[in-house]
């Protein structure tokens, strides 16, 4: 019997098989900086396993699984295809074959999933969280604000107990869709412009509670320890100090623009693997904003993407508040690969369903 494999999933399969390679020889060739995170959860010398909270949790994980008592190429020969295989599930374009900006796009993400889940790392259990979000809106044929309630449902959930931040999504992505609905021309700038203000809001709110605002005590804390170091060498910070409302308002526009727009990253000319992020970086956001711009104009035929896109610049807002350098701003995206992938490719899951 002869079995016949589209040109689309030949495609695929072949970049996840290289891929897998890489996954496998990351940790031979990478340097030491990109494994901090991974020998914390891997040895827990702090005894910080516990049940709230992105180590405790993550720790505890790869304790119950037994995972981190492999080599990291086995964590990653298990590892990679478990997060390949939810890629295969949500869906793989009839076009995905073809060299174009978004097909590279895709493949660039894959490749740099390969090198981030090549270990212990938290962005794996946030990979297949975002995953459940991504299956819930696939199963949703028809607009659903009982899919939305629920998405929100989760992502406050997963805030609570793993990401802080995560909280903020839904909020800023609510304030985004009124700033939708308010009658201006260009509803982008609008919807951006509101989740910005909101981001800044809840910042202010938060910093005349406990004495020190969200960039404060995340990002800038971090850089100020790190200021000097090998590893700060493509750090956000920054150039007002973000203690005082003007300077975080200031600080998270700043982040904002550094972690999506990072036009500014074109300053690291001697390091490449920087500059591959900085276009990547480019090309994503412009794509993302005209398919934004396409859900907005049509919101009545495209719901349930808007929401989708609407949760995903949520994320990309929340990232410029708490984001320190432009390393961890790549390896939290590959965190929300999923949901990047649905967005690039949400006519063809349409015409799926």
């Amino acid at each position: 019997m002869t079995i016949l494999i589209k040109r689309n999933t030949s495609a695929f399969l072949l970049l996840v098989i290289v891929f897998l390679l890489v996954a496998i020889f990351s940790f031979y060739i990478l340097p030491k900086k990109f494994f901090y995170d991974a020998t914390i959860i891997a040895l827990d010398k702090g005894n910080e396993i516990g049940f709230i909270g992105s180590y405790p949790l993550t720790i505890l994980f790869y304790k119950i699984t037994g995972l981190r008592y492999l080599p990291y190429s086995i964590i990653a020969l298990i590892q990679f295809p478990i997060l390949m295989f939810v890629l295969y599930k949500i869906g793989i374009p009839y076009d995905f074959e073809k060299l174009n900006i978004k097909n590279g796009i895709v493949y660039l993400g894959m490749f740099m999933t390969a090198i981030f889940m090549s270990m212990p790392s938290k962005e794996f259990i946030t990979y297949l969280f975002i995953s459940t979000i991504v299956f819930l809106f696939l199963k949703t044929k028809n607009y659903s604000r009982r899919a939305i309630f629920m998405a929100f449902f989760l992502l406050t959930i997963f805030g609570i107990f793993y990401r802080p931040y995560f909280c903020l999504i839904p909020i800023i992505a609510l304030v985004m869709y009124g700033g939708i609905l308010i009658n201006y021309k260009n509803k982008i700038f609008a919807a951006i412009f509101y989740g910005l203000l909101a981001a800044i809001f809840l910042s202010l709110i938060y910093g005349i509670v406990t004495g020190e605002f969200f960039s404060e005590t995340s990002r800038e804390a971090i850089n100020s320890v790190r200021l000097g170091s090998v590893d700060a060498n493509s750090s956000i910070i920054s150039p007002i100090k973000t203690d005082t409302w003007y300077g975080e308002t200031f600080g998270i526009l700043y982040g904002f623009f550094s972690v999506n727009v990072p036009f500014n990253g074109f300053k690291y000319i001697f390091s490449p693997q920087i500059l591959i992020f900085v276009v990547w970086q480019l090309f994503l956001f412009y794509i993302l904003l005209i398919r934004f711009s396409r859900c907005i104009k049509s919101r009545e035929n495209h719901k349930i993407e808007l929401w989708i896109l609407l949760i995903l610049f949520a994320f990309f807002i929340v990232q410029g508040i708490f984001e320190p350098d432009l390393g961890s701003a790549v390896r939290h995206k590959t965190g929300v690969f999923p949901l990047i992938y649905y967005a690039l490719y949400y006519d063809h899951f349409r015409k799926k369903l």
